[in-house]
């Protein structure tokens, strides 16, 4: 499902128009990625956990000539499913 398929499938269940979907769909995602910018965390019960996941410095090697690079630390947005989530999918 891409963005596209998302919002229409709002739109279908909140009985919305598609540009008011849209526009909440934006605006979740927009919430979710200020908060994360921000260094936070958002936990949606039963769905899951985006938090801001510190990934260390490390010694990596370049695929094509095999030689050893330096790859920098960094920070990456991380997601746990929580178990409604879970029992959702099984």
């Amino acid at each position: 499902m891409n963005k596209g398929e998302l919002v229409d499938a709002v739109a279908g269940r909140a009985g919305l128009s598609r540009a008011d979907a849209t526009k909440a769909v934006d605006g979740v995602l927009d919430a979710i990625q200020g908060t994360l910018s921000a260094g936070g965390s958002v936990s949606l019960v039963g769905f899951g956990t985006f938090s801001v996941k510190a990934r260390a410095a490390r010694m990596g090697r370049n695929p094509r000539t095999g030689e050893a690079i330096h790859i920098k630390a960094s920070n990456v947005p991380g997601f746990k499913a929580g178990k409604g989530l879970k029992d959702a999918v099984n």
